[in-house]
């Protein structure tokens, strides 16, 4: 690390022996050893706070679906997305709480978004993360920012 040898350890012992003395030299080491202990304890913790909240936010992957024959003969590709039945329809989501709520929007705790309840990204948030909202008003008082995929507004 410092590249220090056996010679210039040596040194440092005897010089650490005079300056404080055999009595004192085993205090100081172990004050060290604590102290170097609770540095390790501390950024270790640290990091893996950071980690755990660099991850929070992240959606889940979507599963790239796999190629259809049609495309592999030749036919032009259709996307998912125009093929695919909006959540409303979809009978891939399960049922949820969500569709039983009278709250036209949802959010997500520690999250800066908020959704209309047929956004897609809605049945992503987990159902003890969630928040409901009434209005567009209350979502900005509580400081959430409109979702740019579904927009949510209110009629006036």
């Amino acid at each position: 690390m410092f590249d220090i040898g056996l010679q210039e350890m040596l040194l440092i012992g005897v010089i650490a022996l005079l300056v404080f003395g055999p009595n004192r030299l085993p205090e100081l080491g172990r004050m060290l050893g604590r102290a170097m202990r609770e540095f390790r304890r501390a950024s270790d913790e640290f990091r893996s706070t950071v980690e755990t909240n660099l991850h929070i936010n992240e959606p889940d992957p979507v599963p790239v679906p796999a190629l259809p024959e049609a495309v592999a003969a030749g036919e032009p590709a259709v996307l998912p997305s125009e093929t695919e039945p909006t959540v409303a329809e979809s009978p891939a989501v399960p049922a949820t709480p969500l569709a039983d709520v009278a709250e036209p929007f949802i959010a997500q705790r520690n999250s800066r978004l908020f959704h209309k309840k047929e956004c897609g990204w809605a049945p992503r948030i987990p159902e003890i993360d969630r928040v409901y909202l009434k209005r567009v008003a209350d979502a900005h008082d509580q400081g959430f920012v409109a979702c740019p995929v579904c927009e949510p507004w209110e009629a006036a």
